[in-house]
């Protein structure tokens, strides 16, 4: 199945178990800034231990790839595990919703969108920018990343809120990324 339909399976799934997600990372970029190509789908979710077979149950072995397991040290070590469609090669990172206050104000601000015919829940312009400078900054300087957040900080600007960048950015320490994107980015006013 392709990219778009594995999302579209991943999130009615999400939806009919009770699931709360997040979608983010490099589609979300590419649908507030510049569009670019992406290998996975970055997925934040709240799922409890008692949903994992249900959850499981739709993506069935030998199509698709899900370690039970893996997902319950996910679940309890507050990281991440992959669904991985085994004919097509496209893979789904689960991050799990972490306690940490910038997680769960980011996560409180999700907004709805429709894409191919269904309601998804998405990141906002403003968190996608700030978790793209926190993943540059994590990986030593990722251009990718950077260039994801200026894009979305050009195209988006004019609705932005700044209070709320400005508040996280130095909560989570990009300052310098930040500058950086306010000194290269080319804003068009209309």
């Amino acid at each position: 199945m392709s990219q778009q339909e594995l999302l579209k399976k991943v999130i009615q799934t999400l939806d009919k178990i009770g699931i709360q997600y997040m979608i983010t990372g490099s589609i979300v970029s590419s649908l507030q800034g510049e569009p670019r190509s992406t290998h996975d789908i970055d997925i934040i979710i709240s799922i409890k231990k008692s949903s994992v077979d249900e959850f499981m149950g739709a993506f069935p072995f030998p199509d698709f790839y899900l370690n039970k397991n893996t997902i319950f040290t996910a679940i309890d070590t507050q990281s991440m595990f992959n669904l991985l469609d085994v004919k097509e090669g496209s893979k789904v990172d689960f991050w799990i919703l972490t306690g940490e206050p910038y997680d769960q104000t980011r996560f409180s601000r999700r907004y709805a969108e429709e894409i191919m015919g269904i309601k998804m829940k998405f990141s906002t312009p403003e968190d996608t920018i700030l978790a793209k400078l926190r993943w540059a900054k994590l990986s030593g300087g990722s251009e990718k990343q950077f260039t994801d957040a200026l894009r979305i900080f050009e195209l988006q600007f004019v609705n932005l809120d700044m209070n709320y960048l400005e508040y996280w950015v130095k909560e989570l320490k990009i300052e310098s990324l930040w500058d950086q994107i306010k000194s290269k980015a080319k804003i068009v006013y209309s």
